[in-house]
């Protein structure tokens, strides 16, 4: 294993934070994995599942099980992991920016295409390693000018090159349950499935710039953007990312931790990347659905909220989720599923503004467009 410390651009005098790597294997001995957790920094699961996990790669690469690389940032957001206010941690936005620590990372698809258009040939396996090489250029070119862009610069520096990016999140109040896009599909059930995951939603593009898909995105992108046709100039989907979101906030425990590390490594020995017996695939425990008939409920009204319905749990159409409860009008506000599905994460809070998010449903038709993500 080896430590990597990465400083980020200074935002102030005396003030100086870094972002650590840890990286296990061999660089180019085989497929590569990055993962990270905690990008939204208050999201604390992840953190204690990549400390479970490290212990089971350092235990892979001592009896010489590594066939590939792994990259592991434990704590992918030391900016917003130092944010506070009133004793409340506020690790979502960047407060000097407002911005998202999840949305706004760059289009590498448009950034390298004119690197790549006259380079590009027949042989599928020489297209990624020149997309990959324009994609290092490009990063290694860019002069960040803010503490925040350095932070992307860095994280993208260390995945840009990997076959699978995972990034590690958590809802609110949540089943687990994943985010991909469609040509990471079904390269991406094994981990599902080992997750237990009981959500997974599809998009080809969700909006936003995620992380995730500034990473999985181009390989699908730059066919259209350059014209390439399949038969000619073959560009496979080289990187297969997804955002995991490991349940809620409050399930930070040793139990679910241990368990979500060792099915993380069971999908490195089904990725191929640590040796030993390959474990055998639990039953799916739910279908894919596309990210487009996800339902968001919310509030119409201001009130206290009363959820009559669990997460995890299968709604019909009509169904009543929630109610939300004004005390002074004596009024209460029904909330009811508008879309079969599941209920996969809500709120953990019992006050709700009006219009304000109550949960979220996974339905199995499509009927949103536009930018699919939340803030």
């Amino acid at each position: 294993m080896q430590r990597t410390d990465h400083p980020l651009l200074s935002p102030s005098l005396g003030s100086h934070k870094t972002l650590t790597s840890f990286h296990f294997g061999r660089p180019g001995a085989g497929p590569k994995v990055y993962m990270q957790a905690s990008l939204h920094a208050d999201e604390l699961p992840a953190m204690l599942v990549v400390h479970h996990l490290m212990g089971l790669l350092r235990a892979a690469e001592a009896a010489g099980q590594l066939r590939g690389q792994v990259v592991l940032v434990p704590v992918a957001n030391p900016i917003g992991l130092a944010q506070r206010l009133d004793h409340k941690a506020m690790g979502r936005f960047e407060l000097g920016s407002s911005e998202n620590f999840n949305r706004q990372f760059p289009d590498l698809a448009a950034a390298v295409a004119p690197m790549v258009a006259s380079t590009l040939g027949p042989d599928p396996l020489a297209n990624v390693a020149l997309v990959r090489q324009a994609m290092g250029q490009h990063l290694q070119a860019q002069r960040p000018s803010t503490e925040l862009q350095s932070l992307r610069l860095a994280l993208l520096q260390l995945a840009h090159d990997a076959d699978h990016v995972l990034d590690l999140h958590c809802d609110c109040e949540a089943v687990m349950h994943l985010y991909t896009e469609d040509g990471c599909w079904p390269a991406l059930a094994p981990l599902a499935q080992l997750l237990g995951s009981q959500a997974v939603l599809l998009a080809q593009g969700s909006g936003g710039r995620s992380f995730d898909e500034c990473l999985s995105g181009p390989w699908w992108q730059l066919p259209d953007i350059l014209g390439l046709s399949e038969a000619s100039t073959p560009l496979p989907q080289a990187c297969c990312s997804a955002t995991v979101e490991l349940r809620g906030e409050g399930d930070v425990s040793h139990a679910l931790a241990a368990a979500d590390a060792g099915a993380l490594l069971g999908f490195l020995q089904h990725a191929q990347v640590v040796a030993g017996p390959v474990p055998a695939l639990p039953a799916a425990r739910c279908e894919p659905t596309p990210l487009a008939g996800s339902q968001t409920l919310r509030a119409a009204l201001a009130g206290l909220v009363v959820f009559a319905a669990q997460p995890g749990d299968r709604l019909r159409q009509g169904e009543l989720v929630a109610e939300v409860i004004d005390p002074v009008a004596q009024h209460t506000e029904r909330v009811l599923a508008g879309v079969d599905g599941v209920l996969y994460a809500r709120i953990r809070e019992r006050y709700v503004t009006a219009g304000g998010e109550l949960g979220k449903i996974a339905g199995a038709t499509p009927f949103r467009t536009g930018p699919l993500l939340g803030d």
